[in-house]
């Protein structure tokens, strides 16, 4: 039978295997206040991580690739933690996710703007290799 859910732990490198971090990324997480696993063994080496660090985890990682700086992840994050109303949480999740769209959008904008330059000079550098090469012909 199976461990009721709240005596499931992970150790460093389970979590490190199954979100493929190094062991050291996840102690930097957990020294920017996104994990805190028990601390076992001398001098606390052992650390000891509960299904809620695993979440956290698991939600950083998902906040990082949407563009969030981790002070943003950890904010969010612990906002899901407190026992206050839904409400306030996802007024504030949802202007941090709007303030990141505006940056992706300028962003994609310039990208834009570079890529619509780029080939603007490619289409002239074929037109001058065209001549170029026209010019050979006849001399």
């Amino acid at each position: 039978m199976a461990a009721p859910h709240s005596q499931i732990t992970y150790t460093i490198s389970d979590l490190a295997r199954e979100f493929d971090l190094t062991t050291r990324a996840i102690r930097f997480y957990e020294d920017m206040g996104l994990l805190r696993p028990e601390r076992t063994g001398p001098g606390g080496r052992n650390r000891t991580y509960s299904p809620r660090d695993r979440t956290r985890l698991k939600l950083t990682l998902r906040a990082k690739r949407l563009g969030l700086s981790l002070t943003e992840a950890k904010d969010i994050i612990d906002m899901y933690d407190s026992p206050r109303d839904t409400g306030p949480q996802l007024r504030k999740f949802l202007t941090i996710l709007a303030q990141h769209r505006q940056q992706l959008e300028e962003q994609m904008a310039e990208l834009q703007a570079n890529l619509d330059e780029v080939r603007t000079h490619e289409k002239e550098a074929r037109a001058l290799l065209a001549r170029v090469d026209k010019e050979k012909v006849r001399a």
